[in-house]
């Protein structure tokens, strides 16, 4: 049996001719209409028939631009790689990077869907090429090997998702509660580790924007630390 043919990415697709009607679509119009649903409602609401309600079509016609949800979704993290702003490199790697970061981020923050893709499903498309090449750019003289580049890409993603994704999670409440918990865990005995760690009390800590950028800071600078 000859192998299965590898699915070209969605990008790489002609749109589908329709039988009947010309389009009055866009594939462009179906991804905003997929990050609006989004955005109001969470991933979850994104399906083929809920897509095509909100452009006042049947689900049938969306497969002239897409092949299924898949398709939606990696359309959807793309699009949202639009929104860096992507300068041309000037200062030291570290700031350039903590800068794509810092977008990163707030981009994170204005699509609470996002993270999950970012976590789950990497996806490169136009966008997200361009951004791949913003951060090697910025790391073009820099003596790391070409892989610990793409790791560093990788890594700052993921760490970046990670954040975001907590960020959005954490409540005034679900924080009152572990600080309430680890206060009783370090009073009961038994961890001295962690009591040694929190001094018999659950710290404050730094802002979320400051926690995140001087753990990523940490994390990138050991990643691209010289080869001893």
């Amino acid at each position: 049996m000859d192998a299965a043919e590898p699915v070209l990415p969605v990008w790489l697709r002609e749109r589908r001719a329709g039988v009947g009607r010309p389009a009055e679509r866009s594939r462009a119009e179906v991804t905003a209409a997929a990050v609006a649903l989004a955005d109001g409602e969470g991933l979850a609401a994104v399906t083929m028939r809920r897509v095509a309600a909100r452009l006042g079509t049947g689900a049938a016609s969306l497969y002239r631009y897409v092949t299924g949800r898949d398709d939606l979704l990696d359309l959807m993290a793309d699009e949202a790689a639009a929104g860096y702003d992507l300068p041309a490199p000037d200062g030291p790697w570290v700031t350039g990077l903590l800068e794509v970061a810092r977008q990163g981020r707030a981009i994170m923050l204005r699509h609470p869907w996002l993270p999950e893709l970012v976590l789950t499903r990497p996806t490169l498309g136009p966008h997200g090429v361009d951004l791949l090449e913003h951060v090697l750019t910025l790391l073009a003289g820099h003596p790391a090997a070409a892989a610990r580049k793409m790791e560093a890409f990788a890594v700052l993603n993921t760490v970046t998702a990670a954040f975001a994704l907590n960020e959005l999670g954490a409540t005034a409440g679900t924080r009152q509660r572990q600080g309430a918990y680890l206060a009783h865990a370090v009073a009961a005995g038994g961890h001295p580790q962690v009591a040694a760690v929190l001094g018999g009390a659950f710290p404050a800590t730094a802002a979320p924007a400051e926690r995140f950028e001087e753990t990523l800071s940490r994390i990138l600078a050991g990643l691209l630390a010289p080869d001893d």
